[in-house]
């Protein structure tokens, strides 16, 4: 559990224009993520984080996006809660450490630098379906299986 028994929070990242698959995992992700009664926190623009939020908001999970602007309307819709930064890319070292673990799922470099930024604050990492190969983090082959992982780190 979280500090002082709070919600599990999740740190779901990835690209902001994926392919159709990852954007199915992410919205599958988000559902699995809010099923469990976690928080969802995220990037708060398109692609996979908005993939990821809609799946949470179909079962009544809670979403919350970190996003690189100071104009809450940049945001994806699917958000309960907007913390507008102003900080660009630099918004990413926030997401990073505001999960318990961290569930990637595609994306490019951005999505590189906060998983190095999440290894970096020994956060336990889950790659879905991306292409490289990273040492120190675990990698899945379906949303259930990046879920199962994610939530077995935590209590590990």
């Amino acid at each position: 559990m979280g500090m002082g028994g709070s919600k599990i929070q999740v740190s779901l990242i990835g690209g902001s224009k994926p392919p159709l698959w990852a954007i199915e995992a992410a919205e599958e992700v988000g559902k699995l993520i809010a099923r469990r009664g976690a928080t969802l926190v995220c990037g708060g623009m398109r692609g996979v984080m908005e993939a990821a939020c809609r799946g949470a908001r179909e079962e009544g999970g809670l979403t919350v996006g970190i996003i690189p602007y100071y104009e809450k309307d940049k945001a994806n819709k699917y958000l309960d809660v907007v913390i507008p930064t102003g900080l660009g890319l630099a918004r990413n070292a926030l997401v990073a450490a505001s999960g318990d673990v961290v569930i990637a799922i595609d994306g490019v470099w951005g999505t590189l630098s906060e998983i190095a930024l999440a290894k970096n604050l020994g956060k336990g990492i889950v790659v879905l379906g991306a292409e490289w190969e990273l040492s120190g983090v675990e990698y899945a082959d379906t949303p259930e299986e990046a879920v199962d992982t994610a939530f077995r780190m935590i209590e590990e």
